[in-house]
């Protein structure tokens, strides 16, 4: 179902899901040019400009208009108002989507890439109608793997990838909405 229009921001606990702003640029900065975090995402450590370049590109990302579109938040912490990672769905069309999340290394090991990963996939199954959700990973990222299954998702399949240059296996991980 295109267009896919949210009702933002979405709030958890200890979250508010959001639309990025064009402040967010110094806090994006803090993990995406980090190693560790972006380890194992599609983009390599950052600088400001690169920062600010994404940036510019997820000002408008709380619509999808298209297959292929990624709805793409960022994870705030409710306490502190700071944006600690973010928390994406991608249109794969006929009621499908892929989910992703980054977040900050200082708040990993809390609970808060599950309950954004929650409320994300709260909104694709409730609201947006998602029957399928995927999500692809690194098999070395066995943090994000135990975080997959425990939010219900069980492992499709495993092939061979090259990523960042190196030959790795990756999995493919679903969730089926009955």
């Amino acid at each position: 179902m295109i267009p896919w229009t949210p009702a933002l921001p979405l709030l958890t606990e200890r979250l508010e899901l959001r639309v990025h702003h064009a402040s967010d640029v110094d806090d994006m900065l803090q993990f995406r040019s980090d190693p560790e975090v972006v380890r194992y995402v599609p983009w390599p450590v950052s600088t400001r400009a690169d920062v600010e370049q994404a940036l510019e590109k997820r000002l408008n990302a709380g619509r999808v208009d298209a297959v292929g579109d990624w709805l793409i938040l960022a994870i705030v912490l409710r306490e502190t108002g700071q944006v600690i990672g973010e928390v994406l769905l991608k249109n794969s069309g006929e009621d499908a989507a892929e989910l992703g999340y980054a977040l900050h290394r200082s708040f990993h090991g809390k609970g808060l890439a599950r309950e954004a990963a929650e409320a994300m996939l709260d909104l694709g199954i409730r609201e947006l109608g998602l029957r399928r959700i995927t999500a692809e990973l690194d098999e070395r990222n066995t943090a994000s793997a135990a975080l997959l299954e425990r939010l219900g998702f069980t492992l499709a399949r495993r092939y061979p990838e090259e990523f960042k240059g190196e030959q790795c296996w990756a999995l493919e991980y679903e969730l089926l909405v009955d």
